[in-house]
């Protein structure tokens, strides 16, 4: 039981930082519990809080929450929760309510000092068109996406794409998503093994992987290493667009319309 009590902390460690954003909902907590009057805010932003992280660490909870049949590795999104931004900004403003000065600079000083300029993100960049993702994805999903707005089609992306995918165009099928580059997840994929972790992609390994996922589309870097050209192994090269060439699979269209074609038929 104490193992499962260090391992919980472990995670409440890391997905807190235990660090100065933390340490700022925790300050904010200890004010609320001191100064919160309002019953039903007392209830989720100073109680509910305690006892969620009371009920994560109890180690019947963690082997309760695998016995019923959920994932181990997600029993930190109980964590998700706790309200923490929410306790540290209420408490702040309640500050600046009961001492305007005092809550004011204090609130000000705390938020510039223990944050972070959050534009310098690793993830941040200006926005290119009103859909907040690169116009490079917007323009590959237009070329390739279906036209008829029931049918879907499959496409092969590079590992920087495939998060911009999914947002713009649903209709767009990849065979792996974001899951294949989390490490510690440790998913399998053939189709990201060939075509991500080689330095020199075989395009023969890869076209047997995408064909088996009758992916129509296959979308690589203008810089990216391949043993073979591609265009001399079958694929059609549709267009260039900002450094990536884009090869449609006529083997692979050829067979997913026969499958249309058929159920088409089949639903007349």
């Amino acid at each position: 039981m104490f193992g499962i009590f260090m391992e919980s902390f472990v995670i409440l460690k890391l997905y807190t930082g235990l660090k100065l954003l933390f340490l700022l909902s925790a300050l904010a907590w200890g004010y609320l519990l001191v100064t919160e009057k309002n019953k039903s805010i007392r209830t989720l932003l100073v109680y509910a809080p305690v006892i969620v992280v009371a009920l994560f660490l109890f180690p019947v909870s963690r082997k309760g929450f695998v016995a019923i049949g959920l994932d181990g590795e997600t029993y930190y999104r109980i964590l998700w929760t706790i309200p923490f931004g929410i306790i540290f900004v209420y408490g702040i403003c309640r500050l600046f309510e009961q001492h305007r000065r005092i809550g004011l600079l204090a609130g000000t000083v705390l938020t510039i000092v223990c944050g972070s300029y959050v534009y310098k993100g690793a993830y941040i960049s200006k926005a290119e068109n009103l859909y907040h993702i690169p116009d490079t994805v917007v323009e590959i999903c237009d070329l390739i996406g279906p036209e008829d707005a029931k049918s879907r089609v499959s496409a092969v992306m590079p590992e920087e794409l495939i998060h911009f995918v999914r947002q713009y165009d649903a209709s767009i099928n990849m065979p792996y998503g974001r899951e294949m580059l989390v490490n510690a997840w440790d998913y399998y994929n053939a189709v990201y093994e060939a075509m991500e972790k080689p330095r020199v992609v075989d395009m023969e390994e890869l076209l047997k992987a995408t064909r088996e996922e009758y992916c129509q589309y296959i979308v690589m870097s203008k810089e990216r290493e391949t043993n073979q050209d591609p265009e001399k192994c079958g694929l059609l090269l549709l267009e260039e667009i900002d450094g990536y060439l884009i090869y449609e699979d006529p083997v692979t269209v050829q067979i997913v319309n026969e499958w249309q074609n058929y159920y088409e038929d089949d639903e007349g």
